[in-house]
């Protein structure tokens, strides 16, 4: 894992030193454990180091044995040991042992075809010096992040955007446009980021820049067109077919010259991952989990079960809401985008527990809920059609009762309110994106603060089509789940899961987070499943519980899904007051000035929240992104970068060093 910064030269004056040593010294946090350049008259590539595989010898740029093929690569390759040896029978001679190098030999055997024999996460900038041509690309689901931008004859990159913005010649301005996106779809869409004229090379593409010409282009995609309701195979067969990846996923990205952990929540999707390195494999269980005060977010009772049950080492860190507070300015200088929730804050504090341990690398549970059809909104949607087939029917209404058991404000507690807000959309169920209707609306109540401007530079733009346009030829002759999952995998868990809760707080204290069910081989068998295998009635991830059911505790892979979340407008209200920053970016005055937001609007949002009577997702969520525009704001675009210390005010803020707590079976 490590962080990567580059310049090509397409018509102005070559990469200078100087240039590349501020781009890459930005991603220190990626990379603490050394630098590498290489530099010639056209480019100019930089990389920050963590090492974890070939320790001595792996240190990048890796070149071929001519030298005429250099790439810096932050991620993992997992099958690189199972590559290199047909690599050696061709002919091509290695100088280290790193899964680095079997890049520039792949890529010399299969041209731009050597990313379809990769088993990894990755973001890639090859150079080759003698087509004078650069390769970036970026794995298939997006794991690792890769931005770039075109600016004053130069094509930039980095692995965050805080390197593109450090170099002078890019403008820091933040983009209206893709703040309509965020503040509809939780994150950027495709290739768009906050900042104007930053881009990012989406999921699953490959970036090629060859004699003045810059072409994106894609070699992977979620594919559900196999999945046949009609298959005969058993679920005991597709059951030990699964167990099978499962294992050799799990196996796989435990390869490391450095000790792994795993995360432990408590839910089925991290037991899984610590209960396959438990029983299939020797490596050392260590893990670790986030704890809360409320016991509306607390899953404590079921990591101890689970670290009972398995003998884990196991340490634990409770979270405050005030140390939420504390280090959110600090959690968004890693994220770099505005969010809508908290919950990567906690995950940032849990990575510095991790590190504490003195661990480089974890496995986590992400991606299951994607892959296997876990999420609530699957359900949800199950629900809706079922009941949009018979709108009258009262019977087929009451089924949305039994979905989020775990919410203190249920949307469907009250029944006049769960019948406005399920029944959104129902004359639109036979598109792509009727799942998720009612959650975007909600999110989309948060465009009432902005900005009148920005109002009007958004009255044209229409979130659906946008959505369309995502979508490949075809989709309408999938399966409903799997429409409903491609939709969730393109948006939710690109854009913010794998992001602002995954790399990048994760990659705030130089942690690798590792996700074997995002493996490419699991992801194409899941969605060549029946779809009955994913939901049955409404148990979610019926197959993946059916073949793990062995190796789990009754109460684990019985239980329903309670989604990772954390409290939001609450945690920056203690005894009706918040902290300086929270009470500054909120002010009227400020907020006039930056021109964002709708400051009367705005300041009635603050004083609900402030009085706790914020109770709804779309209150909640509009504080939260609201305060993290405005901080966006003001550490990149008025401040160029500006790292915040911890964000404390003893008025406000006591005790807000959160210490683990280790223990075992």
């Amino acid at each position: 894992m490590c962080g990567i910064a580059g310049i090509l030269n397409l018509s102005a004056a070559p990469p200078g030193a100087d240039e590349l040593s501020a781009m890459i010294h930005t991603l220190h946090h990626r990379g603490p454990d050394g630098y590498g350049f290489h530099r010639d008259d056209l480019v100019g590539l930089a990389h920050a180091r963590l090492s974890i595989i070939d320790l001595v010898g792996g240190g990048q740029p890796i070149h071929n044995e001519d030298r005429t093929v250099w790439v810096v690569f932050n991620g993992e390759i997992f099958n690189y040991l199972e590559l290199r040896k047909p690599l050696e029978r061709n002919g091509h001679r290695f100088y280290t042992r790193s899964d680095t190098e079997v890049i520039v030999h792949l890529y010399e055997e299969y041209g731009d075809d050597f990313l379809l024999h990769l088993n990894g996460q990755f973001a890639i900038a090859l150079w080759d010096t003698r087509r004078k041509r650069l390769v970036l690309a970026r794995d298939r689901v997006g794991v690792r992040p890769l931005f770039y931008t075109n600016t004053a004859g130069r094509l930039l990159f980095a692995s965050e955007m805080k390197s593109l913005l450090q170099h002078p010649d890019v403008a820091r301005r933040i983009d209206p446009a893709t703040l309509g996106q965020i503040f509809t779809f939780w994150a950027p869409l495709a290739d768009s980021t906050v900042f104007d004229g930053i881009k990012s090379v989406p999921p699953g593409y490959v970036l090629v820049a060859e004699r003045g010409r810059q072409t994106l282009s894609r070699y992977w995609d979620w594919d559900f067109s196999k999945a046949d309701a009609r298959d005969a195979t058993s679920a005991e067969e597709y059951a030990e077919q699964l167990r099978a990846l499962l294992i050799d996923a799990v196996r796989l990205q435990l390869r490391s010259d450095v000790p792994v952990g795993a995360y432990l929540s408590g839910g089925l999707d991290s037991s899984v991952i610590v209960s396959i390195i438990k029983h299939f494999t020797d490596n050392k269980l260590r893990t670790f989990s986030l704890t809360f005060e409320d016991d509306e977010y607390d899953e404590a009772p079921y990591q101890h079960e689970l670290v009972r049950y398995l003998g884990t080492d196991h340490t634990a860190l409770p979270c405050k809401r005030a140390d939420i507070a504390a280090h959110f300015p600090l959690a968004l200088w890693h994220i770099e985008t505005p969010i809508l929730r908290t919950g990567p804050v906690p995950l940032m504090l849990l990575s510095h527990s991790v590190r504490a341990a003195g661990y480089k690398a974890v496995l986590t549970g992400e991606g299951s809920d994607e892959v296997f059809g876990g999420y609530d909104i699957f359900k949800e949607a199950k629900v809706r059609r079922f009941w949009a087939a018979a709108p009258a029917s009262l019977n087929r209404r009451r089924i949305i009762g039994r979905l989020y058991p775990y919410l203190k404000h249920s949307p469907t507690s009250d029944a006049a309110f769960a019948q406005r807000f399920f029944a959104q959309g129902m004359e639109q169920r036979d598109k792509a994106y009727f799942a998720h209707i009612p959650r975007w609306s909600t999110t989309q109540r948060t465009w009432q603060f902005l900005h009148p401007e920005v109002r009007a530079k958004l009255a044209t733009w229409d979130p659906y089509v946008a959505i369309d346009q995502l979508c490949p030829a075809g989709m309408g002759r999938w399966a409903p789940l799997g429409r409903d999952q491609y939709i969730e995998a393109h948006t939710l868990l690109t854009g913010y899961l794998l992001s602002s809760q995954g790399d990048r707080v994760a990659m705030a204290n130089s942690i690798e987070g590792r996700v074997p069910f995002l493996d490419h081989r699991l992801i194409e068998f899941a969605n060549a499943l029946p779809p009955k295998y994913k939901i049955r009635g409404l148990t979610e991830k019926y197959i993946l519980k059916k073949a793990m059911a062995p190796w789990l505790p009754t109460s684990i892979h019985t239980r329903s899904k309670q989604p990772y979340r954390a409290p939001d407008s609450q945690s920056f209200f203690i005894d009706g007051r918040s902290l300086d920053y929270v009470e500054e970016l909120f002010s009227e005055s400020v907020l006039r000035d930056r021109g964002y937001f709708d400051p009367g609007p705005v300041r009635k949002l603050f004083e609900k929240c402030r009085k706790g009577r914020a109770i709804g997702f779309a209150d909640n969520m509009a504080f939260v992104g609201i305060l993290s525009t405005m901080l966006v704001d003001h550490m990149f675009v008025r401040n160029n970068n500006h790292r915040p210390g911890l964000a404390t005010n003893d008025a406000a803020v006591r005790n807000v060093s959160p210490r683990s707590v280790n223990y075992s079976a």
